[in-house]
């Protein structure tokens, strides 16, 4: 769990993926360099319970680098990827490993992240944008037989597809995108699992949500950048992979 400035939050987070069924977990924040009071709650937190571990990187790397840091201290073959401000469903991550556990080739499994800022009409517009439509391109995409890129506020990932592909990508604005289409370069599937809930904040305002939604656009172009010359390479037709 990456924290930048998650102050507010980090509580209520941590004990949430604490509180999950699955038997056998640790949860691990790692601090990125937050100039808050996120140190200290994370340290807080370390002494109330046992199967928490804190990382703290000295400066803000990016999420990446501190996803990069999470999995190298973790012991388990399965990582839950989740953001500083989720709260994971008791279920999630139970919904989250089935599929790995089932299929050797599912690379990652991506979540179902619900809205839990409502008090806007901009939140509200989100609770309708996330529940029913990005709900249904993820749907329709597993009914077509691929899902196309994991969520990045809740995903569970096998650390073997991960290691294959390199991790996360640093210099990558959209680290969700990018290891998405990494794995699926490496011929890794993607699963989405409707039932593995968590609640998120988003933002509230048009400029919050401007900023946002521009930062998903940079990264997407970037993403496709980077990774074109992959795609032709594997025999995809240049137009298709410009759009992919």
């Amino acid at each position: 769990m990456p924290c930048f400035n998650e102050g507010l939050n980090a509580r209520e987070t941590i004990e949430a993926a604490l509180a999950q069924r699955y038997e056998n977990i640790e949860v691990i924040a790692i601090n990125d360099g937050s100039i808050d009071n996120t140190a200290a709650v994370l340290d807080q937190l370390a002494r109330e319970y046992a199967r928490l571990r804190v990382i703290h990187l000295a400066e803000n790397q990016g999420k990446a680098v501190a996803l990069q840091a999470g999995a190298a201290a973790a012991r388990s073959d399965f990582l839950v990827c989740i953001d500083g401000d989720a709260l994971l469903d008791k279920d999630a991550a139970v919904y989250l490993v089935a599929p790995l556990l089932n299929h050797p080739r599912v690379g990652a499994v991506t979540g179902n992240p619900r809205i839990r800022t409502r008090s806007t009409l901009i939140g509200r517009v989100q609770v309708g944008e996330f529940s029913s439509i990005i709900g249904l391109i993820k749907r329709t995409q597993r009914i077509y037989g691929q899902v196309f890129t994991v969520s990045g506020v809740i995903a569970a990932f096998r650390r073997r597809a991960l290691a294959e592909v390199g991790y996360w990508s640093p210099d990558m604005i959209t680290e969700d995108i990018d290891i998405s289409w990494k794995l699926q370069l490496r011929h890794w599937s993607i699963f989405f699992e409707p039932r593995a809930l968590c609640w998120i904040l988003m933002p509230e305002t048009l400029k919050g949500l401007w900023k946002q939604r521009l930062r998903w656009a940079q990264g997407g172009r970037r993403g496709v950048y980077c990774q074109y010359a992959s795609l032709v390479e594997l025999g995809v037709p240049a137009h298709v992979a410009a759009v992919y």
